[in-house]
């Protein structure tokens, strides 16, 4: 179905465009300002690649148990994005996704985020994005369909390269 395929089009293009934001990013640095903290109370730019990484391991959510959506698969997006791309509020990580102290080497975290994120952009690419995934929801937004979550994850990423812009500014 062309519909299918034009949604499937849709997502795994922010993610390639995110994603190649953040990898572009981090590949550019070595170790030294990878680790450096820039300011007190910031993260490195290494935790935000680990906090992103374990934000990306997505996939027990994506291929658990489902069901139908009984509204648009997208209703969710408009949330998703007032409340991630609103760079004034200041937001606490889930302690499951909560970056490690580090430091972190380069090669292995580089090389983490970019097997995860050809898993999930080929992801994108080959399945149904319509269905409601039950294993997780975000708090206070619920469950999403497969397909907010992909944006959700493209839209986070994003969130992340504007903090990243200011680690590296520091």
């Amino acid at each position: 179905m062309v519909n299918d395929q034009v949604i499937n089009q849709t997502v795994s293009h922010q993610l390639e465009s995110a994603f190649a934001q953040l990898l572009d990013k981090l590949s550019s640095l070595n170790e030294e300002e990878l680790n450096k903290v820039p300011y007190q109370g910031s993260w490195t730019a290494a935790q935000l690649g680990d906090h992103l990484s374990k934000a990306y391991d997505i996939m027990p959510i994506l291929n658990g148990k489902t069901e139908l959506a009984d509204r648009p698969i997208d209703a969710k997006i408009g949330v998703l994005k007032a409340v991630f791309l609103d760079f004034s509020t200041k937001m606490e990580s889930p302690a499951e996704i909560a970056p490690a102290d580090g430091p972190f080497e380069k090669a292995e975290l580089v090389g983490r985020l970019t097997t995860q994120t050809q898993l999930l952009i080929s992801y994108a690419q080959h399945n149904d994005l319509a269905p409601v995934c039950l294993a997780y929801g975000l708090p206070q937004i619920g469950t999403l369909t497969r397909f907010e979550w992909l944006s959700f994850l493209a839209i986070h990423t994003q969130r992340h390269l504007h903090q990243l812009n200011k680690i590296l500014g520091a």
